[in-house]
């Protein structure tokens, strides 16, 4: 739906629903999950004065995670002195609210209200709310709790502080490949641990679809464990372990032990496991979803399907999964729920004043001015 044709639209619930005035709410804008997409997204708030809370578990993708990488400005700080520092600046701004609480359901009360379900029986009402809440491993055991730090969802995570080293891949048979191509500048001593998924189906499902599979692989110094895993086990905390000779390497160690067999030694993993959602709210809202993510991509400025709820960070479907992407996205996100905000409340004052239809419109466009994909323009600069 474009900028125009969204504004036709509010003007027209407007009309029938707004009456006076709008409906009193403890909070303009909930957000739900702590991490980077969720205090980008009360920062942004915040800085125009919405009454913004921010509904924290304390559950994070990253948790486990020795340090950030690949953030400019904040390369290698770890992720708790990192979201530590965004609370201390957040705070300063009197209509910020952090919430130390987990959010159990949001429930669609009337037009742009939503009441939140705490972990106990408190309610909140609000106007807009932002799923930040992120995505978390399908696998009965994590494999960011098994390995913690040495474990990569990409490259850039911490690959370069594991280069030269030998490291392992987990995963499935068809996920090998561009594995080994996006680790092959750090890593040249490459493990595939595909715990029993090579068989002749697969191989030859992989071979149709990559025909020079298994060249790629040996051109990579890379070839496949098929045994199945039966534990990974911690031996060297790389953390603990310094090399002055090897400026900015973790030596973390794992010991990969099998059903049948001799161990093997990997000092990393970078890992292919499906993602679902951390949070049972996109469900229970019914928003609508690709690929198990809430899907965004119908809908401009991380908008979803459901009128005033918005996915920001790994919980949305817009592929990314890095720190840089959730700032971006609960940016934008406060942006476009900011604006949509400020017409509702534009649209009630003109109708209390008793204008026509389409002095409405006039008053509206002169009081809001630029489309909202404009103002995202001017915000990014």
């Amino acid at each position: 739906m474009t900028p125009k044709s969204f504004y036709t639209f509010l003007l027209g619930l407007a009309t029938l629903a707004l009456a006076a005035t709008l409906p009193p709410t403890d909070y303009d804008v909930i957000i739900v999950g702590g991490g980077p997409a969720g205090l980008s997204a009360l920062s942004g708030f915040s800085r125009v004065r919405r009454r913004a809370a921010l509904f924290d578990s304390h559950e994070y993708r990253n948790g486990p995670t020795r340090e950030m990488h690949d953030v400019i400005g904040n390369d290698g700080t770890p992720p708790a002195k990192f979201r530590a520092l965004a609370r201390e600046q957040i705070s300063r701004y009197d209509t910020a609210t952090f919430i130390d609480r987990e959010i159990l359901s949001i429930e669609q009360q009337q037009l742009a209200d939503l009441e939140p379900n705490l972990t106990t029986t408190t309610t909140t009402t609000v106007f807009r709310a932002t799923d930040a809440t992120g995505a978390s491993y399908t696998a009965a055991r994590s494999p960011a709790r098994i390995l913690r730090k040495g474990h990569l969802l990409v490259p850039w995570c911490d690959g370069y502080e594991h280069r030269d080293q030998p490291l392992g891949i987990l995963g499935t048979l068809p996920h090998i490949v561009s594995s080994v191509l996006e680790i092959s500048t750090l890593n040249t001593d490459i493990i595939a641990f595909v715990n029993g998924s090579h068989t002749e189906p697969a191989d030859a499902a992989l071979t149709l679809q990559t025909p020079h599979w298994k060249a790629q692989l040996a051109a990579s110094n890379a070839r496949i464990e098929n045994r199945t895993i039966a534990a990974i086990e911690r031996v060297q905390d790389g953390g603990r372990v310094h090399d002055d000779r090897a400026r900015d390497q973790q030596f973390d160690v794992f010991r990969v032990r099998f059903t049948e067999g001799e161990p093997v030694l990997r000092n990393a993993f970078l890992t292919n496991f499906e993602t679902a959602q951390r949070s049972r709210i996109p469900a229970q809202l019914g928003l609508d979803m690709k690929d198990g993510k809430v899907d965004t991509s119908v809908y401009s400025g991380m908008r979803t399907s459901v009128p005033g709820v918005f996915a920001v960070g790994d919980c949305n479907s817009d592929g990314s999964t890095n720190v840089p992407h959730a700032m971006f996205s609960g940016k934008r996100a406060a942006v476009y729920g900011h604006v949509e905000m400020a017409r509702e409340e534009s649209a009630a004052a003109i109708a209390k004043r008793g204008l026509s239809r389409r002095a409405m419109e006039k008053e509206t466009e002169r009081i809001i001015g630029n489309e909202l994909e404009d103002l995202w323009d001017r915000a990014k600069v």
